[in-house]
């Protein structure tokens, strides 16, 4: 059964002001049957950025459904 998690990206970025780089940390929410499913799914979404990015944390949540903008019910 899939259920909902957070995965932690932290990615190197350049600076806006053109000097060196910056590590930025955002989280995501995907749909997943485990915990290394999820760092899958994440890695092959990131792969092809061009970005330097990390895997930080996986962590489950209890999200139950997401409604999203078109209001479809992804359960």
């Amino acid at each position: 059964m899939d259920k909902y998690y957070i995965a932690r990206v932290t990615m190197v970025m350049d600076n806006p002001n053109g000097k060196g780089v910056k590590k930025v940390t955002e989280e995501y929410l995907v749909r997943g049957i485990s915990v290394s499913d999820v760092e899958t799914r994440v890695v092959a979404d990131f792969e092809n950025s061009g970005l330097e990015f990390k895997v930080s944390e996986v962590r489950g949540t209890k999200v139950c459904k997401v409604i999203d903008d078109n209001l479809k019910v992804v359960a």
